[in-house]
């Protein structure tokens, strides 16, 4: 199990610090109501630089989670699930894990009360 998780860790890790920051998780959202948007309709909404954008860019594609294509002068960028599948599986065996616990501790409470 533990060979398992050291070999998952860092993707799951580089996938939750990506998301961990609200401008990266716009991105990210925006990405996921469209298709694919250039680097430009990307930046148009956010308050913040081409430059810095770009920056989030390049997190959120070390984390895998973005892909990025230029044609011509134009960057497109779209999402790439495998990332995202695989940290909400790692969430979806926690959320498990902590359901029963909860629903132990509920039954055990109304037993004593």
């Amino acid at each position: 199990m533990m060979k398992d998780h050291a070999a998952a860790a860092p993707g799951l890790d580089r996938v939750f610090a990506a998301l961990a920051d609200p401008t990266r998780r716009a991105i990210v959202e925006r990405l996921d109501a469209e298709e694919a948007l250039s680097v430009s309709e990307l930046a148009r909404p956010l308050p913040i630089s081409l430059p810095a954008v770009m920056k989030h860019l390049d997190v959120l594609e070390g984390a895998g989670l973005v892909a990025r294509r230029k044609q011509g002068r134009v960057v497109t960028c779209r999402l790439t699930p495998a990332p995202m599948e695989d940290a909400m599986a790692w969430l979806a065996r926690h959320q498990r894990f902590w359901t029963e616990s909860l629903d132990r501790l509920a039954a055990t409470l109304e037993r004593e009360g």
